[in-house]
This record gives C-alpha cells, sequence and structure tokens, in this order.
C-alpha cells in the first residue's frame, strides 16, 4: 500500500478538508521533517519480531512507516479526530490497531487496556518483543516512559522517542544540578540513554515554544537485576526528592517517621552506607540511591510504601504522580514544564 508521506502541505490540506486543526490541549505538533520520520524509524532497529506501541499516532505518518516492518503496532490516540485519520492511514495494515483512548489512567498509570493490548500482541510467539516508538505528546512523556520503565513484564527492549529536549537533558543529567532529579536517577539506574538529534521547532506543525530531542533508551537487564525491588526503590526515589533541597536526615525522619525512635537512628543507617544525614538528594549519586533503597527496605521493611504520600495521597505509592507543582511530571516537584506541543505526528 502506498501512503502520502505527511508534509506540511498535505497535513493542512487534509485538516482544512475535515475542518479539524491541531489542539494543543492534547499537545498536538506534528512532526512535518520526512527525514526525521525515516531517522526515528531507523534508530527503532525495527525488526519482524516486534510489537510496538506508539502513542499519539495523529494521522499515522510514523505508524505506517513502521507497520511493514514488524508483527504488530498498537497505537494509543485521544483525539477521535487523529484517531479516525489513523484508521484510515493504516486501512491496508491487518498488523495495527488502533485505541481512540486517553493513553494514562488518573494522569500516572498506563491505561490498562493499553497494557492489554500490547500483551496480546507480545502473546502470539515467544520470541515477540516489545519497543515503544513514537512522537510523544509532551505532556504524557514522563509517565510512559516511567511506567514502562518499572514494569515487571513489559519493559520494552528499546524506546525512540521524541520529546522535549528539556526532559532529554533531566534524564542524562548528573547530581548537583539543576537538572537532576528523581527521573533522572530513575532511568540511569536501569537504563542507558542517548540523544540521537535534537530537533528545532520548525520541524513541527504548528511550531512548538522549545527544542525537541529524539531518544533512545536501553534498558539493561542486569542494571535491573541489581534492584531486587523496583517498586519500592522507585517509591524511596521519588519520595526523597519531593524534598530534594533538604538534608537527608530530616527527609527520612519526616517521611518514615512512625519507624523511627529518633534521628539518630536515622544517622546510624546513613553511616552504614557511606552517607551523611546532611546530604542531600539533589548531590546523591544512582548508587547511593540503589544503597539508601536496599538500607530502608531493610531496616523499616517493604510495607513502609503502603504508607500515605506527603504530597499526593490519592495515588499509588508505586506510581508516577504529575502534580500542580511538579510540571515535568517526574515526581520530585521541581517543575520543568511543558510548554509547547510534543510530538503527534
Amino acid at each position: 500500500m502506498s501512503t502520502p508521506r505527511q508534509t506540511l502541505t498535505y497535513l493542512r490540506h487534509l485538516f482544512g478538508h475535515r475542518g479539524i486543526a491541531p489542539n494543543r490541549r492534547y499537545g498536538q505538533n506534528f512532526l512535518i521533517d520526512l527525514n526525521t520520520h525515516d531517522l526515528i524509524a531507523r534508530s527503532a532497529d525495527l525488526a519482524p519480531e516486534d510489537v510496538i506501541l506508539e502513542v499519539g499516532p495523529g494521522a499515522g505518518a510514523l505508524t505506517t512507516l513502521m507497520a511493514p516492518k514488524v508483527s504488530a503496532v498498537v497505537t494509543v490516540e485521544i483525539d477521535p479526530a487523529m484517531a479516525q485519520l489513523t484508521r484510515e492511514a493504516v486501512s491496508g495494515l491487518p498488523n495495527v490497531r488502533v485505541l481512540q483512548m486517553d493513553a494514562l489512567s488518573k494522569k500516572s498509570v498506563i491505561n490498562p487496556e493499553v497494557l492489554d493490548n500490547v500483551q496480546a500482541g507480545l502473546a502470539v510467539a515467544p520470541d515477540r518483543r516489545l519497543k515503544l516508538v513514537a512522537n510523544l505528546p509532551y505532556n504524557v512523556a514522563t509517565p510512559i516512559i516511567s511506567n514502562l520503565l518499572v514494569h515487571p513484564e513489559l519493559c520494552p527492549a528499546l524506546m525512540v522517542v521524541t520529546i522535549q529536549r528539556e526532559l532529554a537533558d533531566r534524564m542524562l543529567a548528573e547530581p548537583n544540578t539543576e537538572m537532576y532529579g528523581s527521573l533522572s536517577v530513575m532511568v540511569q539506574a536501569l537504563a542507558h540513554v542517548e540523544i540521537v538529534r535534537i530537533l528545532s521547532p520548525k520541524v513541527f506543525w504548528p511550531q512548538p515554544k522549545v527544542e525537541s530531542a529524539i531518544i533512545k533508551i536501553v534498558p539493561d537487564a542486569e542494571k535491573r537485576a541489581a534492584i531486587p525491588d523496583l517498586p519500592w526503590f522507585h517509591e524511596v526515589v521519588r519520595r526523597v526528592f519531593t524534598l530534594r533541597r533538604k538534608n537527608l536526615r530530616g527527609v527520612l525522619y519526616s517521611l518514615w517517621k512512625p519507624h523511627w525512635s529518633g534521628k539518630p537512628e536515622v544517622d546510624t543507617l546513613l553511616e552504614s552506607i557511606d552517607l551523611t544525614g546532611d546530604v542531600r538528594a539533589e548531590a546523591m549519586n544512582v548508587t547511593e540511591f540503589i544503597d539508601l533503597a536496599e538500607a530502608l527496605r531493610a531496616r523499616i521493611g517493604r510495607n513502609a510504601s503502603e504508607l500515605p504520600d506527603p504530597s499526593d495521597t490519592d495515588s499509588p505509592s508505586y506510581d508516577f504522580h504529575h502534580r500542580p507543582d511538579d510540571d515535568d511530571g517526574d515526581g520530585d516537584g521541581d517543575g520543568g514544564g511543558d510548554d509547547g506541543g510534543g510530538g503527534d505526528g
């Protein structure tokens, strides 16, 4: 099947004919540079055994590039008009399933129906593997990536996504820098990350206010195996970064107060892993966070994750939260923002 390449001229004509327009509410900024579409597909190392999850397919440009090369594509589009355009674009591709729904549940958890469809695609043959390949809308990028990264069964073999450049910089940030946060620790603890290319706003329509980046995330099985309890590690990192600029002694005592008789007990635990009570979360490296999570798990028990969340008591403890004071969605309360669109395309 021959599918028109989605240039700016093509999309404007298509949208005008349908009486629709890009919707800022859904972070719709359409990738109109054909070479960039090709780069994303090439970077994903597509193979016949791959099951692709694509969030935000827009009019189906990337979908139609990928589908002939893989076993299945599950696309998730919240906008009914865009979902219809995707269905039309892939009408001759029987291995594509278009889900018209929100990819997230409660703004922090991947929709179970999405995961069920992915699992169904993987179950067809034992050699099938999941990849996340998408021009992600900025407002869902962090929870989609984070939840898949820590998922016990559906962690992708590879993620190649277009995201806001600032978010990419956060993933690669070093301790003692403004960008460093819980997302930095989680991604670096579990995967290898590289920026494939920085994208100018000019390659999108309409143009966002910020630069974007294509990033490649390769989860590492050895790194995952080095963390005995991923949900607990996730919980500790996320909670500690809610108070990133306070000393660790006070943070641990405050967050898990029922489990200490006094702050000297906190100091004793920290000394056992060569940390001092005066250190701050923003200065701790990935290895130190792994050691801290394990020391806490041994000292106060796994059930401590069930304690009320100090910042969001309505959300499960193992989810990444997106709070009003946490615009980048990484759970550390330091903002970051999602100014501009993201990448339906």
